[in-house]
């Protein structure tokens, strides 16, 4: 992975959204979809295999988080992947819709 930390990327549409993310030529992305202004569901997670180990699912997961604190949202991890994080990290309670 390159140095520093890369810029995450936020495409939003009405009923949900992307974030993602470009590595050494590879995408990642995590998509969710909109339950409400306040309220968004993770429902899938991409990571391509050069990427995998290095953290990158992370990162999206944890920008998705801040944006929600942010507004002071919620977050319903249905995607494996982000489910399995919420349930790791204590520290992303917060923001866990249950």
């Amino acid at each position: 992975m390159s140095e520093g930390t890369p810029d995450i990327e936020r495409e939003d549409r009405p009923t949900g959204g992307t974030y993602r993310v470009k590595i050494d030529g590879h995408v990642a992305e995590m998509t969710f979809s909109r339950a409400s202004d306040l309220l968004i569901i993770i429902d899938h997670t991409d990571v391509p295999e050069a990427l995998r180990g290095k953290r990158v699912g992370n990162l999206l997961l944890e920008r998705a988080i801040a944006d929600m604190r942010a507004k002071g949202g919620k977050i319903f991890p249905l995607c494996p992947f982000a489910a399995s994080q919420f349930r790791s990290h204590p520290e992303y309670r917060d923001v866990l819709s249950t």
